[in-house]
């Protein structure tokens, strides 16, 4: 008796304009969160808020420094879990002291180039809606573990300013022109909106039951809560990791606008490479499938990522990034460092379009990437071999 044929594999969807708008609002709303390195808290309330309307469905873990381990409740544990990994922080500044006459101690956590800090605006937050706004004064560069500035608030201090409270940059509030999201810190909230938004478009799907969240703290100065994650053996050690990340652009290289971007690299390590060839021939399937699908492959060997601290605590890992503008708050950084333009902070950037690539490739991976889809690079090398091998024999 003839079998029916096997249903063909189909790839994941494009968003429907509700969907996307949807997705839109909560980027919106979680890259204008304050946060900065041991200060997550706001972001960890906005994350707590937001798990509440799954109860009953997903697992929540926090472990001592304040990471989390989300995962569905239906996961019976037969696949390994597939974490979309992304940080709550951003660089922003911590006070340490104010002194009698009002002036400011501040600490930068974070990684921005010197020139960029006196003159500039900051905005002090404080408990509930509260701001204020003072500006730098002076830069000690050289400080460590970080760099220190003094500020003066503008008019009469709150009461609130005190040690402990923090600062970021001050910027207009967030907004979607051109076709790019212009906010505050999409390193890495723009990323981890596109976890969340990909946790909860999955969370009933058929064969989706592995895809988790990992969302960890304090990367900016370290990655000291992946570390700690990881050399406590706090994720199961058979999870694939995809880390999220907004990575700088180079309009030639990694263009905005382009797709989000499969990592293979950063400037310390190549990532585990069975998982980003896995995604690469899933990819390219849904592609071929789907010629709306956008995405790039690129090595992106500048800064570090948190795939290679889970890999060298051996995890398998990669990234997943969204091309990013005016990285880590810093206009012209190129022009800047040539002495050609004036050092100026803006808001961060990244293509709308990008930012719904992203989500779609988190779809992709948790649907096809143990599905028999896409060519496996060695039978494509055994099936080019058959095709061609004639050439030798001429």
């Amino acid at each position: 008796m003839n079998q029916p044929a096997a249903a063909p594999i189909a790839a994941p969807a494009p968003a429907s304009a509700e969907r996307r708008r949807v997705r839109e609002a909560l980027l919106l709303e979680l890259t204008q969160v304050p946060t900065a390195a041991g200060h997550e808290d706001r972001v960890m309330a906005f994350i707590d808020a937001w798990l509440g309307r799954f109860a009953g469905r997903v697992t929540v873990a926090r472990d001592d420094v304040g990471n989390y381990l989300v995962t569905q409740r239906r996961h019976d544990g037969t696949r390994p879990l597939l974490l979309a990994t992304a940080h709550l922080d951003h660089p922003a500044f911590v006070v340490t002291k104010v002194d009698a006459d009002g002036t400011l101690h501040l600490e930068f956590r974070g990684g921005v180039n010197d020139p960029y800090f006196v003159g500039a605006a900051l905005e002090l937050v404080g408990p509930g809606e509260a701001r204020a706004e003072a500006v730098i004064a002076t830069l000690d560069g050289k400080a460590t573990p970080f760099k220190t500035v003094t500020a003066r608030v503008k008019g009469a201090a709150p009461a609130w300013v005190a040690a402990g409270c923090m600062a970021r940059w001050a910027f207009p509030r967030a907004e979607i022109k051109d076709g790019c999201i212009l906010t505050d810190a999409c390193d890495d909230l723009a990323a981890a909106a596109a976890a969340l938004c990909a946790f909860e478009e999955l969370l009933d799907e058929p064969g989706c039951a592995h895809f988790g969240l990992l969302l960890t703290v304090a990367e900016e100065v370290g990655f000291q809560g992946t570390i700690h994650a990881a050399r406590n053996g706090w994720v199961p050690k058979d999870a694939v990791l995809l880390c999220l990340e907004n990575s700088r652009s180079f309009p030639h290289d990694s263009p905005i606008g382009a797709g989000a971007i499969l990592r293979v690299g950063d400037r310390i390590s190549v990532f585990t490479p069975e998982i980003t060839n896995r995604l690469t021939e899933v990819f390219w399937f849904v592609t071929k499938l789907d010629a709306s699908f956008r995405w790039q492959r690129k090595l992106m060997p500048g800064g570090a990522c948190e795939a290679t601290a889970f890999a060298a605590y051996g995890y398998r890992s990669t990234c997943l990034c969204l091309p990013l503008g005016n990285y880590h708050n810093m206009v012209d950084i190129d022009g800047v460092a040539a002495g050609t333009a004036e050092a100026k902070v803006g808001r961060e950037f990244v293509s709308i379009e990008d930012f719904h690539s992203l989500v779609r490739m988190l779809h992709v991976a948790a649907t096809l990437m143990d599905a028999p889809a896409g060519e496996r690079t060695p039978d494509l090398m055994e099936r080019l071999y058959r095709e061609k091998s004639f050439v030798m024999r001429k």
